[in-house]
């Protein structure tokens, strides 16, 4: 069956005192817009169209090619922004979710189990729905005496008669999509806000003898709307705890979830150990049996086996097997490390290819360079890489010896077996097995500090 999914995504969200539409704001270094789009293409929904509206362009930047896109102009309501997706989706055969871009935590568990609950009951319209003593705002589900859903009223317009009703919207549907398009053109806007509410359809379908149903929501967790700052912050910690759990399930030791914010795409392997205040997004995966903490912050990189990472921020990189990074390290911009090497504190590296087994213990700048096997930077070695317009590259082969406090022109290359004297200052190239000294020779002035008091 063709499974189709409307994304409500135009509002500003005023309440989040914001200059940016509401469904960018990040959860997890994430847009939640796009914890939607994922959680929706994990059950098997393929055909996404996003209504966007205010800063259109701004969210259509964040989601680029996993969605199709309707412009609402003016945010007329929820069966408004339905009316914008008539000419694509009108004549398409299957069924259509409608759901919130702003309801990161509603999963693909029960993404999948609401499709699966529309099917199996033949309906023609199922509401993803929950119950509480208290329904708060919440529009009320009613239902008639054979249990069918014959509408859905807003909590200051129901009645005496509703108030008891504990069953509620959660604002995420499927709809047979024929028939929600044949239909959506009946919606008025004779309200006060003079919108067009796509909960009205509801009451529509049941007077023409359709058939509408609820399914009950277990973890009324999943049905948070983020409205505005402290939600976004409760709804982090709610999918932070998911995460962390799901990962300490399969084999990771996590020392204190409360502090370590894992993003939902990462892939972590058992044994690893991953300790407090450390944050780890994007696309990253980490091997077996590695430290990864504490104050790290690793972002879409790539870590394989037995490698230790202490108090550093890594981007766009990989470090492979037996490695011991930081403390106060920081690799970003497509690294390379190799096997069983050791970066130490206050070491910056960007663009590097580091060989196995050299090491640079402190203090040091590596900008774009090649560094072979071996290799032993001393501390306060830099790369000078940039001229003013342009960066250049430089080469170290394997089994070179830099010194302390050496400064390396760019572009240069020191080739194998080469020692670079302390303090030096390399402006050419280093020939194989030879010694390079650059610095000016050392002059003792006798008596000199007593004239210079």
């Amino acid at each position: 069956m063709k499974i189709n999914a409307i994304i409500l995504a135009a509002g500003r969200g005023t309440r989040m005192k914001s200059n940016l539409p509401k469904v960018i704001h990040k959860i997890l270094d994430k847009p939640m817009i796009m914890h939607v789009i994922d959680n929706l293409r994990q059950a098997e929904v393929n055909n996404i169209i996003s209504v966007v509206g205010y800063q259109a362009e701004l969210v259509k930047a964040v989601v680029k090619e996993e969605s199709r896109f309707v412009l609402q102009n003016e945010q007329l309501g929820t069966g408004h922004a339905i009316m914008m997706c008539s000419e694509i989706l009108k004549d398409k055969d299957g069924i259509t979710i409608v759901i919130c871009g702003d309801t990161p935590l509603i999963s693909s568990s029960t993404i999948k189990e609401l499709i699966d609950y529309h099917i199996r009951n033949d309906n023609h319209a199922t509401i993803l729905t929950g119950e509480l003593e208290d329904t708060l705002s919440y529009g009320k589900i009613i239902r008639d005496n054979d249990n069918n859903v014959v509408k859905i009223v807003e909590f200051k317009d129901a009645k005496e008669e509703y108030q008891n009703i504990k069953e509620f919207n959660t604002g995420t549907y499927i709809f047979n999509n024929k028939l929600l398009f044949n239909l959506i053109d009946m919606l008025d806007n004779n309200n006060s806000q003079k919108e067009y509410y796509l909960t009205d359809i509801i009451e529509i379908m049941a007077n023409q003898k359709y058939k509408v149903d609820g399914c009950i929501l277990k973890d009324l967790k999943e049905t948070i709307g983020i409205n505005d700052r402290a939600t976004l912050a409760y709804a982090q910690r709610v999918l932070s705890s998911r995460i962390n759990r799901r990962l300490m399930d399969n084999g990771i030791t996590i020392i204190d979830p409360r502090t370590t914010y894992i993003g939902p795409d990462v892939c972590i392997e058992i044994d690893t150990i991953i300790k407090p205040n450390t944050h780890i997004y994007g696309n990253t995966k980490i091997g077996e049996k590695c430290i990864i903490g504490p104050n790290v912050e690793l972002n879409n990189s790539i870590v394989l086996n037995d490698t230790e990472i202490t108090n550093a921020h890594i981007d766009d990189c990989t470090i492979k097997s037996h490695v011991k990074v930081g403390p106060y390290a920081r690799l970003r911009q497509n690294c390379i490390i190799e096997d069983d090497v050791k970066i130490g504190n206050f070491v910056e590296m960007k663009k590097t290819i580091f060989g196995n087994r050299s090491k640079s213990a402190h203090l040091s700048y590596l900008g774009d360079a090649i560094i072979g096997e071996d290799v032993n930077i001393g501390c306060g070695t830099i790369t000078v890489n940039y001229d003013g317009k342009r960066k250049h590259q430089t080469v170290i082969e394997d089994n070179v010896f830099i010194g302390c406090n050496a400064n390396l022109i760019a572009p240069i290359k020191i080739e194998s077996d080469a020692i670079i004297a302390a303090g030096t200052t390399i402006t050419n190239d280093v020939p194989k097995e030879s010694l390079a000294i650059g610095r000016v020779r050392q002059e003792i002035k006798e008596d000199f500090g007593n004239k210079f008091k």
